[in-house]
Order: structure tokens, then sequence, then C-alpha cells
């Protein structure tokens, strides 16, 4: 950083803008100031597009955008805009299409080069200083000796880009028997298991939740143990390799390798929110002690260190420390055993799988967990109660240590979609194990989301010591309205379903695109850019329109709204067949699919401990139900004539149809449908 250079970044909210305030590169957000400007001056720009705890962006920073020399060249022929995707993800995916569809692989930092009315002609990924120079020289000198060329160029990119809707990928499956559509599915993914470490076979790697999440409906549904067996096979190599924080709880972003070992050491709010839901719903099943550890472990880290004193949730914590990938979390092995008991260090660096040569880099070790624990403590005499206890101890001290060293950094900024997320999270979690904290927490930021990222029925992206001024995208809203509906399901206060309908009303009247029957990632009151995308395909985060179209399901379910419940099969059902094809890419839609076909029981709890008896009915795993309760009078149309006893009663529902009121949850389990 050079503080001698101080750019108007240094009025951004976004604490990636703000790594950027001190470049000498005369950096804009993303605005009428800098649109303007290109227009008058004839300029094109540069739009650098990344995020704050990107490796590679902060390779190029140093490299390129802190030098002097550079920064004139930018400075003399382009402007220059800064976006944090994660606050302005519209732009971000527009002009990644963009430089996708010029045949470059996509990533970040996303460097595009656009005409003064904001059309991309050239862009590209990182950069290296010297090849940066050259790129700047070449272009602006295009510019000037090819501007209609250039222009022209534009022109039919954009036109490609507006033109990209998702008719292309709308056909109804051929196949009518769902069972041979699930199975399809499954064997799809099932091609690509990695026998040997989990997950697929692939590197880098993803963990990318919805594949198992659907993968565990599957079993539910087919009773296929090598479904089940893959899935919770997986979630232990993850737990055990260097993916996962052994010490401090979370998940980081991906791991570099094929075997979860060395991961890519960034964390992620969303990551770590799904994880929750994941390792939670592996525990209802398998009641494997470890899963249960990893979520409590991941909620110790969440309030440590992502939760804002007002409970907001952060959203990420930056790779680097001290300008070096994942110094903050390895270990020297002299270092980590001298800090143990020295009668068990031993055992603790076996445990944990570290050398004095180190396992990874330049002498360190990335911690890992053995699958050997049984022949250890045999060998060295522990009990495995013992064990826990000293693994507790050790786990404390190294986390002691740990805080003691210079952090990551943290991108404090709290986004209403990935703050929603982690309720949902959270809530699966609740449910799991009956912890009040989860239930407590995820409503108090809930809380912290409506005092300051709601007004009315209109929701904003981000905070950061204030509201931003960009509407929330799909993700948002649709993330949002998952968490009401998952409050609503925990402690049975109407007002969560009245808010997610709210909500629903709005989406539908914004960003419903009636000639393609689905929802645009931008409302109809956003800024208008050069094109308006539909997210249809799942990543890291689900899409926005699958999520949207389970809320439309589940909601409609609930409120007898028949209209949403039908849009929303029309919707799935348009795309079964990529379903089934694609599951990598598909696989929460897939989850929506399989709730359709299931059917989803209306479970309604009545009465004065109709609250305890869900409590203990969603201790099991149930995917397919949706509860609903009171003991008073209700708006919900189900719940008419039920909530008003003296008497618990259990009323197990299909299609607006109620099997004999029951007083037990076991009895209430024979009512449900078996597959």
């Amino acid at each position: 950083m050079n503080d001698k250079h101080t750019n108007r970044l240094i009025h951004a909210t976004s604490p990636y803008l703000l790594q950027h305030a001190h470049n000498p590169v005369d950096w804009f957000e993303w605005g009428a100031e800098a649109l303007d400007k290109a227009k008058a001056e004839n300029k094109p720009i540069l739009v650098s597009i990344g995020y704050s705890s990107c490796h590679w962006c902060h390779v190029m920073e140093r490299e390129s955008f802190e030098k002097e020399a550079v920064a004139e060249v930018m400075n003399s022929f382009f402007v220059c805009i800064k976006v944090d995707r994660e606050e302005r993800p519209d732009i971000d995916q527009i002009y990644m299409d963009a430089v996708q569809a010029l045949g470059v692989n996509g990533g970040w930092p996303l460097n595009v080069f656009l005409t003064p009315d904001q059309k991309p002609f050239f862009g590209g990924t990182y950069f290296s200083p010297q090849v940066w120079t050259q790129v700047l020289t070449n272009i602006h000198h295009a510019y000037q000796s090819r501007r209609a060329d250039i222009l022209a160029s534009a022109d039919s990119l954009t036109s490609h880009l507006a033109s990209q809707g998702i008719s292309q990928y709308q056909k109804k499956s051929a196949e009518a028997d769902f069972r041979k559509l699930l199975d399809r599915t499954y064997s799809q993914l099932e091609k690509k298991f990695d026998k040997t470490s989990g997950g697929l076979d692939r590197a880098p790697k993803f963990i990318m939740p919805s594949i198992w999440l659907w993968l565990l409906r599957y079993w539910h549904l087919t009773k296929n143990e090598a479904a089940l067996n893959h899935t919770l096979f997986t979630l232990k190599k993850i737990a055990a390799g260097g993916i996962y924080d052994k010490v401090g709880g979370g998940f980081a972003r991906y791991s570099v390798d094929g075997e979860w070992f060395a991961p890519h050491f960034e964390k992620m709010l969303y990551d770590n929110a799904q994880l929750m839901s994941l390792y939670s719903e592996a525990y209802m099943i398998s009641k494997d002690e470890r899963f249960k550890t990893v979520v409590f472990d991941t909620y110790e880290w969440l309030v440590r260190e992502m939760m804002s004193e007002d409970h907001g949730f952060y959203s990420a914590l930056d790779a680097d420390s001290e300008g070096v990938e994942g110094k903050y979390y390895v270990w020297d092995y002299d270092e980590l055993t001298n800090l143990i008991v020295p009668e068990y260090a031993k055992l603790f660096a076996d445990y944990f799988e570290i050398t004095p040569e180190g396992n990874w880099e330049n002498g360190e070790n990335i911690l890992l967990e053995t699958d050997r624990l049984d022949q250890l403590l045999a060998t060295h005499n522990v009990s495995k109660e013992d064990f826990t206890r000293l693994l507790d101890s050790v786990k404390r001290k190294l986390l002691e240590v740990r805080e003691a060293r210079i952090r990551p950094g943290l991108d404090d900024k709290i986004l209403t979609g990935w703050n929603a997320m982690m309720i949902t999270g959270l809530l699966d979690a609740f449910h799991a194990f009956r912890e009040p904290r989860f239930l407590g927490i995820a409503v108090l930021n809930i809380g912290f989301l409506e005092k300051n990222l709601v007004d009315g029925n209109q929701v904003f992206r981000s905070f950061k010591g204030k509201r931003g001024s960009t509407e929330g995208f799909l993700e948002d809203y649709a993330y949002l309205i998952q968490a009401y509906l998952k409050l609503y399901q925990a402690n049975f206060n109407e007002q969560w379903i009245d808010r997610a309908t709210v909500l629903t009303e709005y989406v539908l009247e914004n960003f419903y695109d009636k000639k393609e029957s689905f929802f645009f990632y931008t409302s109809s009151q956003s800024e208008k850019l050069i094109a308006r995308k539909k997210e249809i395909f799942d990543n890291v985060i689900p899409a926005s329109n699958g999520v949207m179209v389970q809320n439309l399901f589940q909601l409609g379910t609930i409120l007898d709204r028949d209209d949403w419940k039908a849009m929303a099969v029309e919707m799935t059902e348009s795309l079964s067949h990529l379903i089934s094809e694609e599951p990598n890419y598909m696989s929460n839609w897939g989850i929506v699919l399989t709730e359709m076909q299931a059917g989803l029981a209306e479970v309604v709890f009545a009465g004065p401990s109709g609250l305890g008896l869900k409590h203990q009915f969603k201790k099991y795993y149930q995917p397919f139900t949706l509860v609903m309760g009171s003991d008073k009078p209700s708006r919900m149309p189900l719940l008419q004539g039920k909530t008003e006893t003296d008497t618990d009663r259990i009323y197990v529902c299909y299609d607006k149809t109620c099997k004999l009121p029951v007083n037990t949850i076991d009895e209430a389990f024979k009512q449900l449908k078996t597959f």
C-alpha cells in the first residue's frame, strides 16, 4: 500500500474496494460519475472485478495496480472502475459471460474493456505485470486506429449477451417414470464418484453441498445404500482434510488438490451456511458424533469470528495473512508439539499427520485427521474417552496461540442473501440437535436484516456501517424467503409466513419474466445494464431461480395457493431433462423436483405441547415434510378448526386431505408415505 495516494474508493463501503483506495490508479466505483466521464471523453472503460478474499486479486494489485508507471498508463488511456462482485453480482455475471463468449476461461480478478456505452470488446483474468502493460498499450492503440471495428465487435457481443435466454434449455424430460428419472440422475453422478478420497473425481475440489443433499434424499426414496455410503464417506473425508479447520471450526472454500488436503484458505459465509445444513442432515441419518462436532465447532467459529456486535454475519475471511496464503492456519512441527504435554506430543503429531519436515510448503504443516485413530490409541495406550478430553484441551490451546497471530483480512460487509443462507443452516442444525443457541442466533440475525436491509417489501443487498443503495438481487429475496419459511417451522410464529408472502408477491411483480416463465436476477426497479440475466445453473451457491421455485412450492402448499404451486411445477419440469443429464450443475433443482414428485406431507402439531412434539419429530430425517402448528386460532388454511384444543394432536396431511389425528410422533411417522 502506498499511503501518499488516496483515490475516490476511500468513500466506498466494500472492503474489496477499500483495499484499492490507496492505489495510484484513479479508480471509480461503478456509477454515473465514471460512465458519464467515459462518454464525455470518449474513452474506453476498464472494469476490474474481484472480491476481498481473492488471492490472485491481491497479487495483481501488488504487481500492477500499486505501481505508478502502470497506473499512469491506466489513467491516461482508460476510465478505470473497480467492482466488488459480491456487492454487484449483476455486473459480474454480464462481463463474465462476455469474457467466456470471447473464448477465455473465467475467473477473478476479471478485467474487461468496454466501449463508453458499457459494451465489452476484450477481457481476461489475471495478467502478469509485463503482459498487463502491453495489453493496455495495445488496446489503446487499437481503439485509436480501429475504433469502428471495435465498436462493431462490441455491438455484436452485446447483442449475443442480451439475447441469451433460457428457452434453449427448457425441455421436459421424455421420461415419465419418476423412479427411472431419479436413477438416471444418480447414475450420472455415480460414475464421477471418487472412491478413494470422496466427492467427485476432480481437482481442485469444491464441496458443492447441494449434490450431497440431493443424494441423501435419493437414498431416502430408493434405499440405495451406495448413494448414502458415498455421501457419508465424502463428509468424513472432508472433515478429516485440510479444507476443514481442525482448530477453530469452519470450512475453506475449496481444496487445490483432489484429496481435500491443501485448501485455498479463504472461508466464505455461504459455504459454511450450506455445510451446517448438510452435516446436520447427515447426523440425523448416521448419528455420527464427528458430524455433530463439525456443526458445533462451525457455529463457534461463526459467533467468534464472523458476527458483528449487532448480530449481522460478515462475508468472508481472506486466505492471506501478512501477504502469505494460509500463514494463519499452518503449524511448524516443533511449535505445535511444544504446546502439548510431552507425554502426548507424539500421539497428537500422528493424529494431525504432521511431520518435522512439514506436510505442506516451506516446512509447514496443514492439520489433518488420521483415519487410524483406533490403532494410534492402542499404540499409545489411551482410551477413547481420555483422547476426546485431551483433544478438546489441545484444540483450545492451539486456538489460543493462533489467535495471537496476525489475522487474515476480514470482509466485514454484510450481505442479505448470505445471511439468510446462514439462518437456514442454523435452523437445520437447531432441528437436528435441539440446540436453543442456534435458534436464538438465527432470530437475532433476522432482526438485524429487518432493521438494516429490509424496507417494507423491498430488500437491499449489503450493509457496512450503513445500508448500501443497491437493491437486492433474486438471490437475496429468494434466500430471505427461504429463511422465513424455516423460521416459521422452527417456532410457529405466523409473522414469518406473512413476511415471506409479502416478499414473494414483490418478486412475482418485479422479477418474473412472463415470456420465458422464469425470474430475472435483477428487479425491474434496478439499474438498467446492457443485459438482464437469469440464473438457472447451480454453482457453489445454488441458482436463485431454483431456490425461488422451491419457495413458491412450499409457501404455496402452506397457504393453499395452487397457482404458485403450479407455476413452480411448470418451471421445474421444463428443466427435468437437464436435471437428469447434468446433475453437477442442477443438483438443487434435483432437490426441488424430488420434493414435487415425492409429495410434501404437511404435518400439523396442535395443542399445548405441539411445539415440543414438533421438535421431537424434526430430530429425524424426514425431508419431504412441512411442519405447521399452533395452540390458538390460526390464519393458516390447513390449521382452521384444528388448533383450538386442550389435547395434543398431530395431523398428517397430503394434498389438502388429513388422516385421522394421532397423539404421538411414532403414530405420525406411521402415517407418512413410505417409498
